[in-house]
């Protein structure tokens, strides 16, 4: 790990009950012991910037006689992993001013819009720059400690939020099956990670698009938002703090939006694992003419790895961090997530759209979106020369 990207250690609030290795003196134990904050940076190293300017859309179209059409955007914001400028928000045919606000739990921005009986559909265009870094903090379980006393503020990333990341009895349960035994809070979270990619399957037909966790134990199916929620569940009946952080990836596609799971591991802070879009990449590995048996394995142990050792790639950004928040101004209801905007006509939620469903047409609103890079960026969860850093 380089020891500039990791902050100075302070022993404040906190107790090793256990390091992975027993063995090491209490000075290394000591030193291994980092200030708890659920809101400092990150700590990785961060490395290949890509700048891309960003021209995206929300385009409405309210049910009939709507008297008032509400809608949140969320902001991107600036931190450790990436610098947001140069930023515009129109809208058209109607001219609305927005309000910015941030939510109360996580401190998401949202622009806020509200539209008097509009008549067709309203474009909402959110134009900005965003250079955004790849994030590596090569995890050194030998370096990790477990904690004895969490600090308050870390309440909303340990609980049931009851919405979305649920922890019941129901997890506990499933959770006994997967880790029949406890051993460490990483390495038991390590297996939860792989038995989701075991064991649920990828479909975006079958998916809540609400990062549920119940989605999961239902159908053993659904998309990134459901993976990352069910494992941000069992995290935290294991003990450590997590959530699902919800992003753009800035290339084509048909649904724009992308989460990702988060996990506090002390000494290192947040740290970012991607386990649907590992499961892809893997399953492209084994499915790939051309590859001999040995390559395929060097291959998949490093994407394991990769994974394993916490990583964030250059071609998503962060729009918001969380789940089952109230939005600010209020909506009708708390929301799960956010994946690219709320709406609401009348005080009645638009459904979110999921162009990736096959089959599906209809939708009350849509985004349109372009992305223009600084260079060429391949995708790592699609680009096997990217897990050439593993090989070491």
């Amino acid at each position: 790990m380089n020891t500039k990207s990791i902050l100075p250690f302070l022993l404040l609030n906190v107790l090793a009950l256990s390091l992975l290795d027993s063995g090491r003196s209490l000075a290394e134990q000591s030193e291994a012991v980092l200030s708890l904050d659920p809101n400092m940076d990150y700590q990785a190293v961060k490395e290949n910037p890509v700048t891309y300017d960003v021209d995206f859309s929300i385009v409405v179209t309210a049910p009939y006689k709507t008297k008032r059409l509400q809608v949140w955007l969320p902001i991107p914001q600036s931190d450790f992993a990436q610098e947001i400028t140069d930023r515009k928000l129109t809208t058209f045919p109607m001219s609305v001013t927005p309000t910015i606000g941030a939510e109360k739990v996580y401190g998401n921005q949202f622009a806020y819009f509200e539209f008097q009986s509009p008549q067709g559909a309203q474009v909402i265009r959110r134009q900005f720059r965003v250079r955004a870094w790849e994030l590596h903090w090569n995890l050194d379980p030998k370096r990790l400690v477990a904690v004895n006393e969490w600090p308050s503020s870390f309440a909303p990333y340990r609980s049931s939020d009851s919405m979305a990341v649920v922890v019941d009895q129901r997890f506990r349960d499933i959770l006994g099956e997967i880790v029949p035994q406890r051993s460490n809070p990483f390495q038991d979270f390590s297996r939860v990670m792989s038995w989701v990619q075991q064991n649920v399957e990828y479909d975006h037909q079958v998916a809540s698009l609400k990062a549920s966790s119940e989605h999961i134990l239902a159908h053993r199916r659904g998309h990134c938002s459901d993976y990352h929620s069910f494992c941000a569940s069992l995290g935290r009946e294991i003990g450590v703090p997590t959530r699902v952080v919800y992003g753009i990836n800035p290339f084509p596609k048909n649904s724009p939006s992308h989460c990702k799971l988060e996990a506090y591991l002390a000494p290192y802070g947040w740290v970012s694992f991607d386990v649907s879009e590992t499961q892809k990449l893997i399953a492209g590995i084994d499915a790939a003419d051309g590859l001999s048996s040995a390559m395929k394995k060097s291959l998949v142990d490093r994407a394991t790895q990769r994974l394993s050792s916490g990583f964030r790639d250059n071609t998503w950004f962060m729009q918001t961090k969380g789940t089952g928040y109230e939005l600010e101004p209020k909506a009708s209801q708390k929301v799960n997530v956010v994946r690219t905007a709320y709406i609401e006509a009348d005080g009645v939620p638009l459904a979110d759209p999921d162009p990736a469903a096959k089959g599906e047409t209809e939708f009350s609103w849509m985004t349109v979106h372009d992305y223009r890079p600084d260079c060429i960026v391949p995708y790592p969860f699609a680009d096997w020369n990217s897990l050439g850093r593993s090989a070491d």
